[in-house]
């Protein structure tokens, strides 16, 4: 059962959508209205939140782009705008969905099922208490602690997200696509953002691009990170 945080001012839909939602399993708590959805999402974390773009004070837009400041929940939008323009714009600030209204009961609940999936850790995903060593490096997803040839790293809490995330995939080529959805969770991000973090720890690990040792680019495919010789 997942805590659904459903922001829909419609007082016809939103009971509708309750109903649904209950009957697949889900608690669902609701806001009318943006402010209240923000102040419920960071006082009581929800799993996932539903939220509809027409709000009476804020734009949904405002809302998610909000929410994306202060957590990393899944949101689905669920909206009447059907504008294909508007739906990429949505996509790019951060929904992990999009759904246009009218739907079923169903179709939402299908929806927030696949994006519930896709937030959850990866089964294959290294144990968050093993610590990790490729090289001189040394990782430690449960202290959130890096070190290279025994001097700790300091780096942004998505430096170390993308560091771990590498580290755990030692010689395995990853696609930034494929770090987007993992480490950010926003698959339609611009995939540049990946570089300027990779940038970073490039600079940090004291490497370049013309002269790597642990992070190497795979030209038109990803990024490997792999033991130096």
């Amino acid at each position: 059962m997942a805590s659904v945080l459903l922001v829909e001012d419609d007082p016809v839909i939103r009971t509708a959508l309750i109903e649904a939602l209950s009957a697949h399993g889900h608690a669902v708590r609701t806001a009318a209205a943006g402010f209240d959805a923000l102040r419920e999402a960071a006082q009581d974390p929800p799993d996932a939140v539903v939220l509809d773009l027409g709000l009476p004070d804020l734009d949904g837009m405002d809302v998610l782009r909000m929410l994306r400041g202060i957590s990393r929940v899944p949101v689905l939008v669920a909206t009447a705008r059907d504008d294909d323009a508007e739906i990429i714009r949505v996509l790019n600030a951060g929904a992990d969905d999009y759904v246009v209204k009218p739907f079923s009961g169903g179709q939402l609940a299908a929806r927030l099922a696949a994006v519930l999936r896709r937030s959850a850790p990866a089964e294959h995903a290294p144990a968050a208490s093993a610590a990790l060593r490729i090289g001189e490096l040394l990782i430690d997803p449960l202290a959130r602690t890096a070190f290279h040839a025994g001097h700790e790293l300091v780096l942004t809490r998505r430096e170390f997200d993308l560091l771990a995330y590498l580290v755990g995939r030692a010689d395995q080529v990853v696609s930034r696509r494929r770090i987007l959805t993992d480490v950010w969770r926003r698959p339609y991000v611009d995939e540049q953002t990946v570089d300027v973090h990779l940038s970073a720890l490039r600079r940090k690990l004291g490497e370049s691009p013309a002269a790597p040792r642990y992070l190497h680019t795979v030209r038109g495919i990803g990024i490997k990170l792999v033991t130096p010789r």
